[in-house]
């Protein structure tokens, strides 16, 4: 009967380590290797896009530099997470155009697409570019062994509590 105290502490544990998973390592996004965005990922002619920077080790810390041929040069600055830009109006519908990212010695490319021509009307997302850029720390960030480190002592100090509580009886029983 030992087993299933011990089946429950493994599945806990089991549950605990894969919690840990970053959310950007189980969902793949409209992205390039450094980061880069743009959103949305379909656009009208004429409307804007956010273009984005992942700020991380991995990504880029510098003055990036965003071109296309739907829509002038924009420069994000280094302190900057993002920047704006307005597609041309002309922009052929249903092509997909690539846009440019570079960053000093950098460069990564992420598809544009011009939303496609026929009867009905697209309405393109709501867009708030002012505000908060929240929820972009621990899903972008790359991997940090002292924090892994400290997650699993965690995890392997509370899988080791509870084994041993499981394991532990009281002097009252009679056993």
């Amino acid at each position: 009967m030992r087993a299933i105290p011990v089946a429950s502490v493994a599945l806990l544990g089991v549950a605990a380590l894969s919690a840990c998973v970053p959310a950007g390592a189980a969902v793949g996004g409209h992205d390039s290797t450094f980061g880069f965005t743009v959103t949305p990922a379909t656009v009208a002619p004429g409307d804007e896009v956010t273009l984005g920077v992942g700020r991380t080790d991995a990504g880029c810390r510098g003055r990036v530099t965003a071109t296309s041929p739907v829509f002038d040069t924009v420069t994000i600055p280094r302190d900057d997470y993002w920047a704006t830009a307005q597609v041309h109006r002309d922009a052929r519908r249903g092509a997909v155009y690539q846009v440019t990212f570079a960053c000093m010695n950098r460069t990564g490319t992420v598809d544009l697409t011009i939303a496609g021509g026929g009867s009905h009307h697209w309405t393109p997302e709501p867009h708030h570019p002012k505000g908060v850029h929240a929820g972009e720390g621990g899903s972008v960030a790359g991997l940090d062994v002292q924090q892994i480190g400290l997650g699993a002592a965690l995890v392997v100090g509370s899988v080791g509590v509870a084994y041993h509580l499981s394991r532990r009886r009281s002097g009252g029983d009679g056993a």
